[in-house]
């Protein structure tokens, strides 16, 4: 792992990390059943019962996973 010959000064390191900024989490809005539901996107969703007991992961409309 590559070690740098001298030391960083302060405003360097602080130019340098101030350019990373956090970016919102992009959640999708959906309606199952009338309910709301706040998904991630691209990701498989968990199938649960009526009594909140996971059956299996579906993604776009499709089973991938059980659960």
């Amino acid at each position: 792992m590559p070690v740098p010959k001298r030391r960083l000064s302060r405003s360097r390191t602080h130019a340098r990390r101030s350019q990373w900024k956090a970016e919102p989490v992009a959640l999708v809005k959906t309606i199952v059943n009338g309910k709301t539901v706040y998904s991630l996107p691209h990701r498989a969703n968990v199938v649960e019962d009526s009594a909140g007991n996971a059956l299996f992961m579906e993604y776009k409309g499709r089973k991938v996973a059980d659960a």
